[in-house]
């Protein structure tokens, strides 16, 4: 009898266990047995072909000891979709040797499909920051324009003081500009950094007031404004979407580049959350609508609808207090203050 209740366990527990595969790896309708990764294809694009949730796209590949990392893949490699112990998975057939010795490789990794066009976050990285109150605070500055001249343009000497890291030539001109702040507790969770501009580093790091000239401006550089090394941003092709690992509470898109209205597809947006929520690189929220409040006419009373889900974002670059996300995904227009949780 033992045996028998134990055996019922056990089947229990394995169907079970097999519906929460299918669950998290649940494919769309009529997909390709047999895909040919594209140039311009992206991870999202052949994730969302496959799947109704794009970032559970590691669960469905299968074991390919071939392969060092799956998630490089190439244009001209072949997918194949099989049927594992009842559970669909994804095998890659590369068709050609990528190796010549075990450290060189034919198909550099640049050459990788990335996990969305970079080219939609390249050029916002490259001139975008979020800075806490003391990096503004303790970074270098404009002190003086040449000639005692209050705004300077390319090509002008400018001032600066501060500290200067050694090694550090190039740098970028910044000025303060929107105050990020918790929609919840007021907190200030840091300052847009605004593009002004770069400037080329003349004399000596260690010199108290160092020169520098103009390379290139957005707008007339100040007296004060900021003066921070360039960050050589090299984007990861290869990360991939997934869900956070701990629960987002209270999360929220508070800003939105550009400063328009309404939110779309491939827009980016300022999350209140940071690395000290735990966000990632590569997590992926559900954006959410807070529910119409609406009139019960059986109760008299009013009552708050729950909230809807709108759209799909993915966190690309994470500060202390707060995040940039890239709208992957949407069904209706959102709007800053919409909702962000766990997918």
């Amino acid at each position: 009898m033992k045996i028998k209740l134990i055996s019922v366990c056990l089947l229990t527990v394995s169907v079970l266990f097999s519906s929460w595969l299918w669950a998290a790896v649940e494919l769309n309708e009529d997909v390709p047995e047999v895909y040919i990764v594209k140039k311009g294809d992206t991870l999202w694009g052949i994730s969302g072909m496959y799947l109704a949730e794009p970032w559970l796209w590691p669960e469905l590949w299968d074991v390919n000891p071939q392969i060092d990392n799956p998630h490089l893949i190439y244009p001209g490699d072949e997918l194949h979709l099989v049927w594992v112990d009842g559970q669909p998975r994804l095998r890659l057939n590369r068709g050609r040797d990528i190796k010549l010795t075990p450290n060189m490789r034919v198909s550099p990794l640049d050459l990788a499909i990335p996990v969305i066009a970079l080219d939609e976050i390249g050029a916002f990285l490259r001139h975008h920051r979020i800075l806490g109150p003391e990096e503004i605070n303790n970074s270098a500055y404009v002190v003086a324009g040449a000639q005692g001249h209050l705004i300077s343009a390319p090509g002008d000497r400018i001032f600066g003081r501060g500290p200067f890291p050694d090694g550090e030539r190039a740098y970028g001109v910044f000025r303060a500009g929107d105050v990020y702040r918790d929609p919840i507790t007021d907190e200030v969770l840091g300052y847009q950094a605004q593009d002004i501009g770069s400037a080329q580093l003349l004399s000596s790091n260690h010199d108290e007031v160092v020169e520098l000239e103009i390379t290139r401006v957005t707008e007339e550089v100040r007296v004060t404004d900021r003066l921070l090394p360039l960050e050589d941003k090299i984007l990861d092709a290869t990360f991939h979407p997934r869900a956070p690992e701990a629960e987002i509470v209270d999360g929220f898109m508070i800003a939105v580049d550009g400063g328009v209205s309404q939110i779309g597809a491939w827009d980016i947006v300022v999350l209140n959350r940071g690395e000290r929520e735990g966000l990632k690189v590569g997590h992926v929220l559900a954006i959410y609508q807070s529910g119409l409040v609406v009139h019960d006419e059986i109760r008299g009373d009013n009552v708050a609808l729950p909230d809807v889900r709108a759209g799909l974002g993915m966190v690309f670059e994470v500060f202390e207090k707060a995040s940039y996300a890239i709208v992957l995904k949407t069904n209706r227009p959102l709007k800053v203050m919409d909702k962000v949780k766990n997918p």
